[in-house]
C-alpha cells in the first residue's frame, strides 16, 4: 500500500528535506516543488520540480497523478489546492486551514471566533494609518503575510519609530508582559484522533526575533503546560486538521497562557522530536495524512535544540566548526546543505541530548564557544 503513494510536498526547504527522511522509512514515493533549483529537498528526491509553489498553473500541473499533497511552507497557491481537491487528489492540511493560518490577522480572527485567547491586535492597511494610531504605542507590527524566521515582524516604540514601519498590511499586536514563550505541536487525522508533544520553552534573538534555542520538556508548573496542550488540541478539532500545526503560544507573568502564532506543518520547535521523541514530528505529519494510527508522542530524554545561523566567521572556519561540533557527546548535528550565504539564515541545528538538563545547558555553552 504505501509503496503505491505519491506524495507531494509544496516547498523544498530543510523541512521538507527531514520530511523525505522519515518518508524513506515508510518507503514511500515523494515529489517536491520548489523555484530554487538548489533547495536542500533537490539532492534527496529524483521527483523535484523547478516551480514556483505560488504558481497556479505549476502547482496544479505539479500535483496531477499525486494521491496527497502536503506543505513545509505557508507561501502556495490555494486555489490550485482547491482545484486539485476537487479532482480527488487529497490535500493536507485543507486549503481553507492553509489559506486562514496565511494570514496573521484572518489566523488571529478564527481563533478568536472559537473562543481561543490570542495576542489582542488590529489590522492595519500600510504605513499611513499607524500615524493615528500613536495610542496605541508600544506595539509590535506584524506583516500580515509572508512573515518567518523574524522577518515581517517589528517593535514600534514611539511616534518616530513609525517611519522605519512595513509599508503593507500588517497587524499591530498590544506588547505582552512575556514571562515565557513556548511551543506545542499538535497532531490529528482524519479518524479525529489527536495527540500533543509535551511543550518546549523557546528563547529567541531580541534583535532578529528568530528562535536561538529551545529545551524539551518545558520546566514550567503543571497547570501552565496542561492549559498549553489544551488550546492545541482545542485548536487541531477547530480547524478539523489532517496534519500537524505547531501552536505558539506566550506565557504571561500573571501565567495566563495566550496563544501568538500558528504554523500548519512542521516547525523549527519540533526538530528536537527527530532524536528525542518516540515519534518524531515529520513520521506524525506523514502517519497522519495517509491515515496510519498516530505515533507515541513521549520524550525519550531531556533535550535542547540548537539552530545555526549563517556567518562569516562560520564560512570562514567550517571545517574546523564542524569538527568540533561533532567531537561533543551527545549533540546530534543537522546540517542543510544549503548553497548560498546570508548572514542570520538557518543553515543547520544540533540537537543535545543528557540525562540532566544541567549537563545538557553546559554543552549547549560549549557549542555557543564553539560558533562564535
Amino acid at each position: 500500500m504505501l509503496e503505491s503513494l505519491k506524495i507531494g510536498i509544496l516547498g523544498g526547504g530543510q523541512l521538507g528535506a527531514m520530511l523525505i527522511r522519515h518518508a524513506i522509512d515508510l518507503g514511500v514515493n515523494v515529489k517536491v516543488i520548489d523555484k530554487d533549483p538548489q533547495a536542500p529537498c533537490a539532492r534527496y528526491t529524483s521527483s523535484f520540480i523547478c516551480a514556483d509553489p505560488t504558481s497556479y498553473e505549476a502547482v496544479l500541473e505539479f500535483g496531477k497523478g499525486l494521491d496527497i499533497i502536503t506543505i513545509e511552507r505557508e507561501a502556495v497557491n490555494i486555489a490550485a489546492l482547491r482545484e486539485l481537491a476537487k479532482q480527488g487528489v487529497k490535500v493536507f492540511p485543507s486549503p481553507d486551514t492553509i489559506e486562514t493560518i496565511q494570514d496573521k490577522y484572518t489566523q488571529k480572527q478564527f481563533l478568536q471566533s472559537h473562543n481561543i485567547p490570542v495576542v489582542p491586535g488590529i489590522a492595519i492597511q500600510g504605513k499611513t494609518e499607524l500615524y493615528s494610531l500613536e495610542s496605541k504605542l508600544p506595539g509590535c507590527l506584524k506583516k500580515r503575510r509572508d512573515g518567518y524566521d523574524g522577518y515581517g515582524v517589528m517593535v514600534l516604540k514611539t511616534k518616530e519609530d513609525i517611519n522605519a514601519a512595513f509599508d503593507a498590511p500588517c497587524v499591530l499586536e498590544e506588547l505582552v508582559d512575556i514571562k515565557h514563550e513556548i511551543a506545542v505541536i499538535v497532531a490529528r487525522n482524519e479518524q479525529g484522533e489527536v495527540k500533543c508533544y509535551d511543550a518546549v520553552m523557546m528563547a529567541f534573538s531580541e534583535d532578529k526575533f528568530i528562535l536561538d534555542s529551545q529545551i524539551a520538556p518545558a520546566q514550567l508548573d503543571t497547570s501552565i503546560l496542561q492549559e498549553a496542550t489544551k488550546l492545541a488540541e482545542k485548536i487541531a478539532d477547530a480547524f478539523q486538521l489532517v496534519g500537524i500545526i505547531a501552536v505558539e503560544m506566550f506565557v504571561t507573568k500573571d501565567n495566563k497562557v495566550v496563544v501568538n502564532e500558528l504554523a500548519p506543518r512542521p516547525h523549527n520547535s519540533g526538530h528536537h522530536t527527530i532524536e528525542a521523541s518516540i515519534t518524531s514530528q515529520y513520521e506524525q505529519l506523514l502517519r497522519a495524512i495517509i491515515g496510519l494510527p498516530l505515533g507515541a508522542t513521549d520524550l525519550r530524554f531531556p533535550s535542547l535544540m540548537m539552530n545555526i545561523l549563517d556567518s562569516t566567521y562560520l564560512n570562514t572556519h567550517k571545517k574546523e566548526v564542524l569538527t568540533s561540533l561533532l567531537a561533543i557527546e551527545g549533540a546530534h548535528l543537522h546540517w542543510y546543505g544549503k548553497i548560498d550565504h546570508r548572514p542570520g539564515r538557518k543553515i543547520g541545528h544540533i540537537t543535545i541530548a543528557g540525562d540532566t538538563m544541567e549537563s545538557i545547558t553546559a554543552k549547549a555553552d560549549t557549542i555557543r564557544k564553539v560558533l562564535n
